[in-house]
């Protein structure tokens, strides 16, 4: 790799920069270009009931200002414009946006394409850089701000002759490629053409259309721009960045830290090359912050079903926030921490999210919580037991979590996959609710004697009906009593849970029993009935029968 063919980017000198210890707390100006930029870098691009699902699916989720087209692009641009126009698509809160490069014959088209709308953003673009002046146009700067000049002049002109309220929005395209003081003086020429005010702001949009800094310089360039800029108060300043160093995300907050106050990108980040800034990701960094996004994105499935229909692109299993796997713990360590902060949350009644490696409720954004913890061969005691919890609804006891992980992890190591939380439920079944062994509970009662209880019961001991009886200070010391008198267990009872599965007259209860061999290991059964006392008793004769078969 010949690393010596490259230059580094040059910094910004600056005495002094602000960002650095300023904070966000609200959400930009948003502008959606899925149907122009995103569209554009589709294999495949969009065709007009496509775009029309599109631009629903962003009006529900809340944008004001969508850029719906270059409509002197190709005819199915003009004809979306035209289509949401003529047929009465557009809400008066929603403002469409129209890009043109500053060329005559491309501006009529796009003034001809927002006839009969409302009011309308035209955007009117240009590069700028020193690149695209030397290589592509072969053009010096006088006659590159010509070019945005007179574009500015026609827009101006053909606004006479609209019925739309037309605002105005100006690039330097290739703004990071451009000398800063050369991108403030196109920007200052154009904006004395246009004339903005306070009351009707014009947009100057700096886009890093190739992304080529870390973001902290780009955050130079914004703050840079924004103290010299003459006429701040009658602007609003934009950010249009690019992913190709995998940071548009950290550039565009960085540069809303500069003092931006609007961003244009895509859902999910599509676009050229390596995409747009993610406007999903941008919105769920401000609401895990405690801001409003001033989007509605709780919905996350839908979105992401909507955007791969008319994109034909996919969502990665780990893009942030959206990923199928991006709440899913499948470490054994961070499952046990998962699980204790769900416990600690319930018992504490935290005032604030406070889930260890949940930065976020997934439930905030329709995600269900079977998906948080997935359990294979590299998970631990803890993510088994939250299965058990959140799935169907069995509170184990902390000392039988090591227990039955180890069932579960020898299961899924043997299969080598995830197990399913059906597949781990049926484990359950199979060496607690269901085991097989030569003791078997069939009927009992219970007298009183004084200040002890009595069991009376009958037990099959290898097919054989036998009854037993014993007393204690309570239904259970009693039963396990009787046991030991028939010399069936020699255990020593440890410990005793147990918790409604559900509520109502018919709930059932479960019952944990943790016992002791004398040489040091428990063994836990597990009983389910709706009498709690029955429950108890076949939690016992589980323990005795999964003792009985493991010797």
């Amino acid at each position: 790799m010949n690393w010596k063919k490259y230059r580094k980017y040059p910094v910004m000198k600056m005495e002094k920069r602000n960002w650095p210890d300023n904070t966000i707390d609200k959400a930009p100006i948003w502008c959606s270009v899925d149907l122009r930029d995103g569209n554009q870098a589709l294999p495949i691009p969009m065709s007009v009931e496509k775009k029309l699902k599109m631009f629903n699916l962003l009006t529900r989720l809340g944008f004001k200002e969508i850029e719906v087209a270059f409509p002197s692009a190709s005819d199915t641009d003009f004809r979306f414009v035209r289509t949401l126009i003529e047929k009465g698509y557009l809400s008066d809160d929603v403002i469409i946006q129209v890009l043109t490069q500053s060329r005559e014959h491309l501006i009529k088209r796009t003034m001809e394409s927002v006839q009969g709308a409302k009011k309308a953003i035209i955007h009117l673009y240009n590069s700028t850089s020193e690149q695209q002046r030397r290589i592509v146009f072969k053009k010096d700067k006088r006659e590159i701000i010509e070019i945005a000049l007179e574009g500015t002049r026609l827009i101006k002109q053909l606004c006479r002759d609209c019925d739309a309220d037309i605002r105005f929005e100006y690039s330097p395209e290739s703004f990071t490629g451009t000398e800063m003081d050369f991108a403030l003086e196109i920007c200052e020429k154009v904006m004395n053409v246009w004339q903005p005010s306070p009351e009707k702001k014009a947009i100057i949009n700096l886009p890093a259309t190739v992304e080529m800094s870390t973001p902290n310089v780009y955050a130079d360039q914004i703050e840079w721009f924004h103290n010299h800029i003459s006429c701040r108060d009658s602007i609003i300043l934009s950010l249009h960045t690019h992913n190709d160093r995998g940071t548009s995300v950290a550039a565009t907050e960085l540069g809303l830290l500069a003092g931006a106050d609007r961003v244009e990108g895509t859902l999910f980040g599509n676009g050229e090359r390596t995409g747009n800034v993610d406007i999903i990701t941008l919105a769920m960094n401000l609401y895990s912050q405690g801001i409003d996004p001033g989007l509605n994105i709780t919905d996350m499935d839908r979105i992401i079903n909507v955007y791969e229909q008319c994109t034909g692109m996919q969502v990665h299993e780990r893009h942030p926030y959206a990923g199928k796997l991006v709440f899913t713990a499948f470490s054994g360590s961070h499952q046990d921490a998962i699980n204790k902060g769900y416990q600690y949350a319930r018992e504490h009644k935290t005032e604030y999210w406070d889930i260890p490696y949940l930065p976020i409720d997934p439930s905030d954004i329709g995600r269900q919580y079977e998906a948080i913890i997935r359990i294979n061969s590299q998970s631990g005691k803890g993510g088994v037991a939250f299965v058990m919890e959140h799935e169907f609804g069995y509170n184990l006891p902390k000392a039988m979590h090591p227990e039955f992980g180890k069932i579960i992890k020898k299961k899924s190591d043997s299969l080598g996959k995830e197990l399913t939380p059906e597949e781990i439920f049926r484990e359950f079944n199979k060496n607690y609710l269901e085991v097989k062994g030569p003791y078997r509970l069939v009927d009992y009662t219970i007298s009183s004697r004084g200040d002890n209880v009595v069991v009376n019961a009958e037990i099959s001991v290898n097919d054989k009906i036998e009854t037993i009886t014993g007393t204690g200070n309570g239904p259970i010391s009693a039963f396990f009593d009787a046991l030991k008198n028939r010399g069936i267990s020699n255990h020593k009872f440890e410990a005793y849970e147990e918790h409604a599965l559900s509520s109502g007259a018919d709930a059932e209860a479960v019952a944990y029993i943790q016992l002791e061999n004398g040489g040091g290991r428990s063994i836990f059964g597990v009983g389910k009935d709706r009498n709690t006392t029955t429950a108890s008793f076949l939690a016992i004769i589980c323990a005795l029968n999964r003792a009985a078969i493991s010797r």
